[in-house]
């Protein structure tokens, strides 16, 4: 199964808000992305971006069980989500 891009965008506006409203994890993602809280509202319609937010939340296991858990979602869908969008494809050394 694959996700459209529209669905993986929209997908990924959902880890956003999550990490919005995540207390101890969004200051992780803007130390780790260099972005500010400015930078999220203008980037939050640009796909590169929104594939940046799945690389973050698919690093660790227990904050896509987190994120998954609280929006009613497949533990696979994040990383679905970001093959969809740029830069995301898998690539194949062989």
């Amino acid at each position: 199964m694959s996700l459209s891009p529209e669905s993986a965008e929209t997908i990924a506006l959902q880890a956003l808000g999550w990490l919005a409203a995540n207390e101890e994890l969004m200051p992780v993602f803007l130390g780790a992305s260099g972005a500010s809280i400015d930078d999220l509202k203008a980037q939050a319609a640009n796909p590169e971006f929104l594939g940046s937010v799945l690389d973050f939340l698919t690093m660790d296991d227990a904050w896509v069980i987190q994120f998954c858990d609280s929006v009613n979602l497949d533990y696979t869908t994040p990383m679905m989500a970001r093959q969809a969008l740029p830069g995301g494809a898998q690539v194949s050394w062989t």
